[in-house]
């Protein structure tokens, strides 16, 4: 088992990174917060022509005919750049739901625990929830400004696609944990005190090696997930990302110091949105629940084997 990118991999994540470099860099994220609309149709229509919702799908559908490892690469750098919108459950929607595929409709999902689904208002299907348009939703104050969210009387989580949405969501914390830590790095490496960097200082220091490995750590476990498709590895690799997407945030706002909590800063947007993902199609309590189950499986499965 090889969990090093092969060189296919590797040119598809840059491509991505190049466009989403291109198409939606911090002017368009700035623009998106002034303006209030979080999903860019234009943007989703060109991810869509670019493979991104149907990379998953088959050839002989008009898929590209790739699997979940290429789906996280890609996933990682829209967590990286902060795209905004149901990705994941567009993703999930391809050759389901028409135009999900090409990116010319908007897919979201009831992926929170509880009633509250994201970007309700925009979604022109709710995955799993046909004739949504008639379904009363009121809507509700979100932490993140780019994903808006609705209360729904009658919202069921999508459960076969639940592991799966997990992992691509922990791909996006994933992406976003490394976009902090860049982002910590540089600004260290920028703001000066006392005649030196920041950077140079070992509590600094400290703060950006603890970033590093946690963003690589939640890497590895989602690359791994998606090679084996484990449930488990998968629950285990959600917890990583969630916690690898906001201590980082919160160790990049304390690197930044009072300029995080200005408008200047992204990494409040980073933060904000890494807590909404963590709610998303698996929470912390019920990873850890499935790990647990896991674990103790395992455990009476090697104590039954034991020879007597």
């Amino acid at each position: 088992m090889d969990f090093q990118p092969t060189e296919e991999q590797r040119d598809l994540r840059a491509g991505v990174r190049n466009l989403l470099a291109g198409r939606y860099g911090r002017e368009a994220l700035r623009a998106s917060v002034e303006s209030g609309v979080c999903v860019d149709r234009d943007l989703w229509r060109e991810l869509g022509e670019a493979g991104f919702f149907a990379l998953r799908l088959p050839e002989a559908e008009g898929g590209v005919g790739l699997g979940l490892p290429e789906a996280v690469l890609v996933f990682e750098e829209a967590g990286r750049a902060l795209v905004p919108g149901p990705l994941v459950a567009t993703h999930l929607a391809a050759g389901a739901v028409p135009g999900a595929a090409a990116g010319t409709a908007v897919v979201t999902a009831s992926d929170l625990d509880g009633s509250l689904v994201a970007h309700w208002g925009e979604a022109d299907a709710v995955l799993g929830l046909p004739g949504f348009a008639s379904t009363p939703a009121e809507p509700v104050r979100s932490a993140d400004p780019l994903t808006p969210l609705h209360r729904v009387a009658s919202a069921p989580m999508p459960g076969d696609h639940r592991d799966e949405g997990a992992l691509l969501t922990a791909a996006l914390q994933a992406g976003s944990a490394l976009r902090t830590l860049e982002l910590a790095v540089r600004y260290a490496g920028e703001r000066e005190q006392f005649g030196r960097p920041i950077g140079s200082f070992q509590a600094v220091k400290h703060l950006c090696a603890e970033m590093l490995v946690r963003a690589e750590l939640a890497r590895t476990a989602v690359y791994a997930a998606a090679v084996t498709g484990d449930p488990a590895e998968t629950a285990a690799a959600k917890l990583l990302a969630d916690e690898a997407a906001v201590r980082n945030a919160r160790d990049c706002l304390q690197v930044h110091g009072g300029m995080g909590f200005t408008w200047e800063a992204d990494v409040h947007l980073h933060l904000k949105r890494a807590w909404v993902r963590a709610e998303q199609w698996r929470t912390a309590a019920e990873a850890e629940e499935l790990l647990a189950a896991d674990l103790l499986e395992g455990a009476v499965q090697r104590v039954q084997r034991r020879p007597e």
